[in-house]
């Protein structure tokens, strides 16, 4: 008997402001998410990781959560 795997709830994070002005620690945490340039969407699979980075530079950026069917 196999678990069937419970779908992979994944987030839309989106850079609102601007990185002009942070710190570089900000910056790499920005960078590290994959963003790069202002209003520019990426997908990731949501993880306490993730969470954590998000918290961090939550002034910078919109999240919208999604559920995969």
């Amino acid at each position: 008997m196999t678990k069937k795997a419970a779908p992979e709830k994944k987030v839309r994070v989106t850079l609102v402001r601007s990185v002009i002005g942070s710190t570089e620690r900000t910056r790499a945490t920005v960078k590290a998410l994959g963003l790069h340039r202002l209003h520019q969407t990426v997908e990731h699979i949501d993880t306490p990781v993730l969470r954590g980075m998000m918290a961090k530079v939550s002034h910078l950026i919109e999240v919208e959560e999604q559920v995969e069917k």
